[in-house]
């Protein structure tokens, strides 16, 4: 299965903890200089950045060492720059993506904005603006001028360390009694719909209350981590302190679960009793487990992994013990593999003949499944559960239809998920039969004033002639989010993204763009055994969706053209040449 290109030399992606979300006082950087013009982004500096001994001036190259459409990292001693030049402009900003730190260098350019490799983020650059998600925050770009044909770049020496900044925000200017039972927007959910559709309000310069409330314990944090990293605090995880949304107006209410909306009178019934009222409602409450049957629920030591907690407990029990994973998931996988190292004993048990079939196809489940198998992982497929079987109240046998007996210490149910709307089944929103909340593309509900987005929506999507899908990705929660804060602002946006998805077991990331769901044929370039291959995803004679590992930038490169508009034909990727699609623009 060898496609004729080169094999890019894989990047080890270090999944380092999100950052915390500080405040950064960079969000007025001016934009970046044209060949031959040094653009002036002193004309307004912050007060506290306007000394000389604060900025560092550097000459980085010639100006032929750079052809257009290329990038370069450059070293400018106080730090480094990424260095890039379109349409004969040279332009310089943070090099590293501000989500995980990957190395946009190896990222793709097109049309004034570079794509993250590693899970498609966009920043323009010009500005530095995050245009497309993941991530919450842009990037600093830096001043560049041409003088005798060497190319100079001069820098903020805190931009340069900090790599990041927040867009700027406005401040609540209506007088709140926090006591207050109304807020102009209220938010259910602190997931990333909820935390952008928030913050996006404030970027856009909305000045009234802004509530959101969530029955986690914690401030925002990065969930997709918790199945990677069991051994994180919610601190590590974080995304936004208490203090960054103090700092913007954002009041957070955590522990507190919404049980009933009245849409006629725009009201919020929590467990605990309060009730608040609202002008626009934004409902982004994720999803829950998806129940299972089987005898012995009340024996302890058995988790669906939903915060820092159960993570921790999960890795604390298992750690020279047997544990077992039920479910084939996404989340239930990763689990099992950072487990490997810590229990002596980790056995997956699934419903399909092999895991992720139905998103990756069984040529690349079985390749992913085979990776599990050599780390002494045992698959028990074709199963369920019957029964947990207990010795004082603790876990220590998993009993299988089929009749098998795995001994067990811990066991982590990840078979999948439904969405959290209980809770609004008298309000007369409308859903569909699955629980899914119907919004339209500016992501309103059936009741007015009440918005939408995330894991709990299906939404019309422009790719699939607007057929309504539900898309659970970090990523297009984000965006979600987005539109939603713009809809309630009068300003409708297009819903304009192509879903990124990624997962890492065993060091190895898989990542994946598009919309493969009802894929027809799977196209697999590169080599499945070494585990450094593309998967394409057709329907008909369309690409909809691509996967791989250890082939970066394709998929960012891929979600490029496909966000672009373009088709790409089953039969470009069918011949074993797409080197059209490897990126050449990195030095």
């Amino acid at each position: 299965m060898g496609g004729c290109f080169s094999k890019p030399k894989p990047e080890k992606e270090v999944d380092g903890l999100s950052p915390n979300g500080k405040a950064s006082p960079f969000a007025d950087c001016r934009p970046n200089g044209a060949l031959g013009h040094g653009s002036d982004d002193d004309s307004t500096p912050l007060p506290l950045y306007n000394k000389p001994r604060d900025y560092v001036e550097a000459s980085v190259c010639h100006v032929k060492d750079l052809e257009n459409g290329q990038m370069r990292e450059v070293d400018l001693g106080s730090g480094r720059a990424l260095l890039i030049k379109e349409h004969g402009e040279f332009s310089a900003m943070a090099h590293k993506c501000p989500h995980y730190g990957a190395p946009l260098v190896k990222g793709v350019l097109s049309k004034g904005h570079v794509r993250c490799p590693w899970h498609g983020a966009c920043f323009n650059i010009a500005t530095g603006d995050l245009e497309d998600f993941p991530g919450l925050d842009s990037l600093p770009t830096f001043q560049v001028r041409v003088e005798k044909d060497k190319v100079i770049i001069r820098a903020n020496k805190q931009a340069l360390q900090s790599q990041k900044r927040s867009k700027p925000m406005a401040r609540c200017s209506a007088v709140i009694n926090s006591s207050t039972g109304f807020s102009h927007v209220l938010i259910i959910g602190s997931g990333p719909a909820g935390l952008v559709c928030a913050e996006t309000l404030r970027q856009e310069g909305f000045t009234d209350r802004i509530v959101m409330c969530t029955k986690d314990r914690h401030p925002p944090y990065d969930r997709p981590k918790l199945s990677k990293s069991l051994e994180s605090t919610a601190e590590q995880l974080r995304l936004r302190s208490m203090e960054f949304l103090q700092d913007h107006d954002i009041e957070l209410l955590v522990d507190k679960e919404a049980v009933a909306i009245d849409v006629k009178t725009r009201s919020v019934t929590f467990e605990d009793g309060l009730r608040m009222e609202y002008k626009k409602l934004f409902i982004a409450t994720g999803s829950k487990p998806k129940p299972m049957v089987y005898n012995g629920k009340e024996v302890r030591n058995v988790f669906h992994l939903r915060t820092p907690e159960d993570a921790n407990s999960i890795a604390r029990l298992a750690s020279n013990k047997n544990a077992v994973i039920v479910g084939t998931s996404y989340v239930g996988m990763e689990v099992a593999a950072a487990l490997t190292d810590k229990a002596h004993s980790v056995s997956i048990i699934g419903i399909e003949s092999v895991p992720f079939k139905k998103a990756l196809g069984e040529k690349v489940g079985k390749a992913i499944m085979k990776l599990f198998e050599v780390n002494r992982v045992k698959f028990y497929m074709l199963n369920e559960v019957s029964e947990m079987i207990g010795q004082h109240g603790q876990l220590k046998e998993v009993v299988l239809k089929s009749g098998k007996v795995l001994r067990a210490d811990v066991c982590v149910i990840g078979a999948g998920s439904v969405p959290a709307t209980g809770f609004l089944k008298q309000s007369g929103i409308h859903m569909d039969s699955r629980g899914f909340i119907t919004v339209n593309k500016m992501m309103q509900t059936s009741a007015d004033g009440v918005f939408a987005g995330g894991d709990v929506v299906v939404f019309p999507f422009p790719p699939r002639h607007n057929k309504k899908v539900n898309i659970p990705h970090w990523q297009m929660a984000h965006v979600h989010g987005r539109v939603a804060a713009l809809s309630m602002m009068g300003r409708p946006a297009d819903l304009k993204t192509v879903p990124y998805f990624w997962s890492a077991m065993f060091g190895k990331t898989i990542r994946y763009a598009g919309y493969g769901d009802g894929f027809d044929d799977v196209i697999i370039q590169g080599d499945l055994d070494e585990l450094r291959f593309v998967a394409f995803y057709t329907r008909g004679e369309e690409v909809v969706a691509v996967a791989s590992m250890n082939y970066d930038p394709i998929v960012s490169r891929v979600a490029e053209v496909l966000g672009s508009g373009k088709t790409i034909r089953k039969r470009d990727v069918e011949t074993g040449d797409i080197s059209w699609l490897i990126d050449k623009g990195s030095q």
